[in-house]
């Protein structure tokens, strides 16, 4: 078996997970897009393990372990996706990041002068 032929697979789906996580808003298809990326990496490991001809298999048991790992990590953070879809009503990620995030103040409203010295006010 050539090796060539799974390394370009792996490649290529490797770059479709990140090309998925780096450009995709919605925190599903991120996790999906991760959960491609692992499987990459798991052909890899196999691909590697057959063409080493290794006698204790140590591709395919990395593998088991790294889907194990991706089982976790799906089912955890589609929990967390999902509460913080009832929270908040939105699995958008640019939308979620502005709510951990000081906006600062808004530059299409104007200032009230009187602001500072009622915050200096209610201070004292």
């Amino acid at each position: 078996m050539h090796l060539a032929y799974p390394a370009v697979l792996a490649v290529l789906l490797f770059c479709t997970g990140l090309y998925g996580v780096l450009a995709r808003r919605n925190a599903i298809l991120v996790l999906m897009s991760v959960e491609l990326m692992l499987n990459a990496v798991n052909l890899n490991l196999v691909a590697f393990d057959v063409w080493l001809r290794d006698t204790l298999h140590g591709g395919q048991a990395l593998t088991l372990f790294t889907i194990a790992i991706a089982a976790a990590e799906i089912g955890i953070g589609l929990a967390i996706v999902l509460a913080v879809y009832r929270n908040r009503g939105t699995s958008d990620i640019g939308r979620l990041r502005d709510t951990a995030e000081d906006p600062g103040p808004d530059p299409a409203e104007p200032e009230d002068p009187a602001a500072p010295a009622q915050k200096a006010e209610a201070a004292a």
